[in-house]
């Protein structure tokens, strides 16, 4: 993935996936609400007499860069939906400048800025600080890790977000989950991938650990600013290359190039979006008004995972009449790189204590959530 798309016009939504958005509308304003009360029975005494004024949400003007650009589904227009919903759910009081990427900041620059206090606040995906911060990639995407809702489990319930932002309160900047879709495509590739030996000398665009899997397996990996992805398929800089959903390959212009569509995601089984805050910022408001963000931004999690997940059949479903094969990776393959991507994630873990620290905690939650998993849900060959 990659913040610098350039825009395209925006695919219009079904009926189902906008009456499910309105109804998350809905709950946003009622969890705002909620939390504006809590904040009153908690952090202030009840007024003794009339005219005593209870604690409300502050009134705030953020400039909010953002990683991926707003027209794309799922992926970059979750941000405007928070937006909106803060807006709404305070009557104006919370309001965001929302930035394209590269605008301000690059989507590469967006945490070093929030910490720098050069902007208020960013929306972007934490895998990009890995070069920074070599842990931050758990929190944005892991291979063969944790699907969607049991990334959302572990970070609300299992301790993940007390990691995440201790790791991030180190560097002077507090992470709030703001946004999760599901897996991505495994890549669009020019030719089919039938074993190990297409992956080698394969010229690709990877992001990620992933990226390192596959130079293992003896790939040559590059990091192309999405907005030149399409232009180097197009010539032939590039054999093939990863990004997002489905939908959002789609309307990046892949298929017309790359004709081999293939799953699963196995480099990222989901896909965190975060809101970041300077940590003085944020200390500096109210209890009410960081209630409100973290309940709007918990809605825009939900919302955002059920948006991406109704999108991506109706694109698949009409793949054959843009003659692009849509298919499984080998199961041979998928286990190699299960393998190697093993061996990747211990050999981080053994280089940073704060990556073995996170690493240990999913794999403990995984662990436990899979005696519950596998009682609980159909077998898929059922």
């Amino acid at each position: 993935m990659d913040g610098n798309a350039r825009p395209e016009p925006a695919h219009s939504v079904s009926p189902r996936a906008l009456g499910l958005a309105v109804l998350i509308a809905f709950a946003t304003g009622l969890i705002a609400s909620l939390s504006l009360r809590s904040a009153e029975r908690h952090d202030a005494p009840a007024p003794a007499e009339a005219g005593v004024t209870a604690p409300t949400v502050q009134r705030i003007a953020w400039r909010v860069p953002v990683a991926f650009n707003t027209n794309l589904p799922a992926l970059g227009d979750n941000s405007i939906w928070v937006r909106d919903a803060l807006a709404a759910s305070t009557d104006g009081a919370i309001r965001w400048q929302i930035f394209e990427p590269g605008e301000i900041v690059s989507a590469f620059a967006i945490t070093d800025a929030v910490a720098d206090g050069k902007i208020d606040a960013g929306y972007t995906w934490l895998g990009y600080d890995q070069g920074r911060i070599p842990a931050s990639v758990l929190l944005g995407a892991v291979p063969f890790g944790m699907e969607p809702w049991e990334y959302m489990a572990w970070w609300y319930e299992g301790g993940g977000q007390a990691l995440g932002e201790a790791l991030y309160g180190r560097r002077g900047v507090h992470p709030v989950l703001c946004g999760l879709i599901g897996p991505e495509t495994a890549g669009w590739f020019r030719e089919p991938i039938t074993d190990l030996g297409d992956v080698k000398g394969l010229k690709i665009r990877f992001a990620g650990l992933g990226g390192k899997v596959l130079q293992r397996l003896g790939a040559s990996v590059t990091m192309i600013p999405g907005s030149d992805l399409f232009q180097a398929l197009e010539k032939g800089a590039i054999d093939a290359t990863e990004y997002s959903l489905p939908i959002v390959d789609r309307q990046l212009g892949f298929d017309r190039i790359a004709r081999f569509n293939y799953f699963p995601g196995w480099h990222q089984t989901f896909t965190a979006g975060h809101l970041l805050v300077g940590t003085d910022t944020w200390n500096g408001l109210s209890p009410a008004t960081r209630a409100t963000i973290e309940h709007t931004c918990t809605a825009g999690v939900a919302r955002n995972l059920a948006r991406a997940e109704a999108l991506q059949g109706p694109v698949i479903e009409a793949f054959p009449d843009a003659e692009v094969v849509a298919g499984r990776l080998p199961d041979a393959l998928l286990e190699e790189l299960r393998r190697v991507t093993l061996e990747v994630l211990d050999e981080e873990a053994a280089a940073d204590a704060e990556f073995a620290e996170i690493l240990a905690s999913q794999r403990a939650f995984s662990d436990s959530y899979g005696t519950w998993k596998r009682l609980a849900y159909l077998r898929r060959d059922f």
